[in-house]
């Protein structure tokens, strides 16, 4: 598996944006650049009840409606839990003593330091994310609470800084919808899984195709709305990377938290958040 190469994909709509991909991307990491920035400080930025903003203390009630437990909440660093998300990865990943994982948009380590707990001091857990301030910030609570089989790395999804097959899980959090490049994301993620390895991912994917103005909304693009893609098509997406055993199961109780993301754009109508799983086939001997 070396030498693989992405496959390339005919016929698939991928979202549109306005303005061109680093514009989009920049706009992306000025977003949560500023969000890292105001939880350093215990400041609120943006809409503390969406994936895009943070409160001066950590909404607990919030996290539990993402899927989290009061244990998990408890036992990571204290401002690692941003409440950043639309859902739990860790309650489909099945992570197990031992593992490799990687967290693709890694935030503040929360997932990451929860995935640390369960894979123990014979795993490895790396987060990947491209906001500098971001990474500060997982870094220094990885140091301050003495994670020491955690590292984080800054690279993009879509250019992963690790060698192929050296991944048992990929988790992520409400990330992947935020790119304009979805295709490159999953080649990536595809890349660095080893043969039989998974991945368990919440996202947004959406009920129907968006209107365009909401497409070309920045606020909603930065609000894990208007990036987000529809079943059929991500899981064409996932099936052209490799992927079988593709499962993307829709959270319908998730229309009730996207309301309060953007008040008033009606997005709990247009998108929703999905447990999304799916394993890199072994080859055949």
């Amino acid at each position: 598996m070396d030498n693989y190469q992405p496959p390339q994909i005919e016929n698939v709509r991928y979202v549109e944006v306005s303005k061109n991909t680093e514009d989009v991307k920049n706009e992306v990491r000025a977003a949560y650049s500023g969000v890292a920035e105001a939880s350093n400080k215990n400041k609120c930025c943006g809409n503390s009840r969406s994936c895009c903003g943070v409160s001066a203390k950590p909404d607990d009630g919030y996290s539990k409606e993402l899927g989290y437990s009061q244990e998990e909440l408890d036992s990571v660093p204290e401002g690692s839990n941003m409440g950043l998300g639309c859902g739990n990865p860790q309650a489909i990943a099945s992570l197990k003593e031992g593992e490799v994982v990687l967290d693709l948009g890694a935030g503040g380590g929360f997932d990451a330091f929860l995935a640390a707990r369960k894979v123990g001091s014979n795993g490895k857990v790396y987060g990947v994310d491209m906001t500098p301030e971001m990474l500060s910030k997982a870094r220094a609570n990885a140091v301050k609470s003495g994670y020491h089989n955690v590292e984080f790395l800054l690279g993009e999804i879509e250019h992963l800084p690790l060698p192929n097959n050296t991944v048992d899980v990929i988790i992520s959090n409400c990330v992947i919808n935020l790119s304009t490049n979805k295709r490159a994301v999953f080649n990536e993620a595809f890349r660095v899984l080893k043969e039989g390895g998974r991945i368990a991912i919440s996202d947004m994917v959406a009920n129907k195709p968006l209107p365009a103005e909401m497409v070309k909304n920045e606020e909603l693009y930065c609000n894990c709305i208007s990036g987000a893609i529809t079943i059929d098509e991500l899981k064409k997406i996932l099936s052209k990377s490799g992927f079988v055993n593709i499962a993307i199961e829709p959270q319908e109780n998730s229309r009730m938290f996207i309301k309060d993301w953007v008040p008033g754009s009606d997005a709990e109508n247009y998108v929703v958040s999905a447990k999304i799983k799916a394993l890199k086939p072994k080859s055949r001997p």
